[in-house]
């Protein structure tokens, strides 16, 4: 299939609502609607007999790497995506209204959570940069918080000692206190 031709039924898909969009620079990443539509997608694949079923991504990325890194400034890789997720079902952060889809903003219980955990949101508003939004990690495949919100996440873990920068790499490595910290705070094992 042509890119073309790729685009159009990309497009069609997401004015039908199967599919959304995530637009980062001049990327632009597809990831399906919801568990409604890949229902949907696995039913028609077993109708079609393409049986069995695809094996889940594993990136082939060193441990170190995939476990936590910098991305930019801020915290990615498997422990910057779990954050994320977990701030989402906390309902943390919340969608800017009118705005662009990956962009966030704080709700009330997020707003406290952070400041509780000594980050100053009124400070990192005032940033000349984007507050918050969902930056696609290219080892999960899944989303992380980037711009000055995950910026300041980065600090607070240093600073916490839920990780440790890495030497000459983008790597950060979590000692066991951060390890504590992190499932004390968070729940999140890392």
């Amino acid at each position: 299939m042509s890119p073309s031709t790729a685009s159009v039924h990309l497009n069609r898909l997401k004015i039908a609502y199967r599919v959304k969009v995530l637009v980062q620079g001049k990327h632009r990443f597809y990831s399906l609607e919801g568990p409604d539509v890949a229902n949907a997608l696995e039913g028609l694949s077993v109708l079609a007999g393409a049986g069995g079923s695809r094996e889940k991504f594993v990136p082939n990325t060193s441990r170190g790497l995939r476990a936590a890194r910098a991305c930019c400034d801020h915290m990615a890789g498997a422990t910057g995506a779990s954050l994320h997720d977990r701030f989402k079902a906390l309902a943390w952060p919340s969608a800017v209204p009118n705005g662009n889809d990956n962009a966030y903003d704080l709700s009330l219980e997020g707003m406290a959570a952070f400041g509780a955990l000594g980050m100053d949101i009124a400070a990192t508003r005032r940033l000349r940069r984007r507050f918050a939004c969902a930056c696609l990690d290219w080892g999960e495949r899944r989303p992380h918080v980037g711009a000055a919100l995950g910026r300041l996440c980065l600090e607070i873990a240093l600073e916490k000692k839920m990780g440790d920068p890495g030497s000459r790499t983008q790597a950060l490595g979590a000692a066991s206190l951060g390890r504590r910290e992190m499932l004390t705070r968070f729940g999140l094992p890392v």
